[in-house]
């Protein structure tokens, strides 16, 4: 026994080494930075203690960037998992051309977000975007779809929504397919009807499901950057900016590696504090089958 317990541990310890070399070292470095006021590039670091984390409250981009992040988040999470159980739904049923149609919904994951965001830039920039050259087909007005912080936030949510629609609709069909027919058959045989069968038997029984997919999508949103990057580049006058891209504003265009570093604390403190109770929450409503 203590042999087998030994050779498991033999076995673990390059995960650990990946773990401490890729998350907790870069961890404890940024924590460090984040005291300490830095260029980025220089020799001299001034110790400053917590003055970093005193500015961020006061810092309107911070604040502005924190509201943008949410959206990301908590916006993409609801339409990516609506739009996916919706598509699971349907496509969990028995028709031709099912299995094409579920490859077209996955697709759009299989491309980056950095060049998905390169590509919806040519539909909604307003000279010659896709969107309003239709829009001037029906014979209406074309519209500036990335005029202002709030629509470019909107439009960014959107289209990373329907990215990783996909995704969701991958778990939510495995969780669908893992639910045992008599379960469904008793609940007819009850008289329930569609939507007492999919709120009473469907929805409890795909709570692991649902608990993956919000979790993951959720943690995602958070921390989202490469399609900003290219749809908005954080404008007009960083009022897109998630805390992801304010981080890397920071470090690179205003040279406040130390900033930066506590506002990526911060970050990974508000995901943290987001995520664990909401995933603590859904494990406590899965049921065992």
């Amino acid at each position: 026994m203590a042999a087998r317990r030994r050779k498991y541990i033999y076995i673990a310890i390059p995960a650990v080494l990946l773990v401490l070399a890729f998350i907790l070292f870069p961890l404890i470095n940024a924590v460090k930075l984040s005291l300490y006021k830095w260029n980025g590039y220089s020799q001299s670091m001034r110790f400053i203690g917590a003055d970093n984390y005193v500015k961020a409250f006061s810092d309107k981009f911070f604040w502005s960037s924190l509201g943008n992040t949410l959206i990301y988040g908590f916006g993409s999470t609801l339409l990516q998992n609506l739009g996916g159980l919706a598509a699971a739904l349907f496509l969990n049923k028995k028709f031709v051309g099912r299995n094409a149609l579920r490859a077209i919904l996955y697709m759009p994951i299989m491309i980056s977000p950095f060049l998905m965001g390169q590509i919806m830039y040519y539909f909604v920039q307003y000279e010659g975007g896709v969107f309003n050259e239709l829009l001037g087909v029906l014979g209406m007005n074309p519209v500036y779809w990335m005029e202002s912080g709030l629509s470019s936030t909107i439009m960014i949510t959107l289209i990373n929504s329907w990215q990783y629609m996909g995704l969701c609709m991958i778990i939510y069909l495995a969780g669908l397919q893992n639910i045992p027919e008599m379960y469904r058959e008793a609940a007819r045989l009850d008289g329930a009807g569609k939507f007492a069968e999919f709120r009473k038997v469907t929805v409890p029984l795909l709570i692991p499901s649902i608990t993956t997919a919000v979790v993951t999508n959720l943690i995602g949103g958070l921390k989202l950057y490469d399609v900003i990057v290219a749809l908005s580049n954080g404008g007009p006058n960083r009022q897109s900016m998630s805390l992801a891209f304010y981080i890397q504003v920071l470090y690179f265009n205003d040279e406040s590696a130390g900033y930066a570093s506590a506002i990526g604390i911060l970050t990974f403190l508000m995901i943290l504090i987001i995520t664990l109770p909401i995933n603590a929450l859904l494990r406590r409503r899965e049921v065992e089958y």
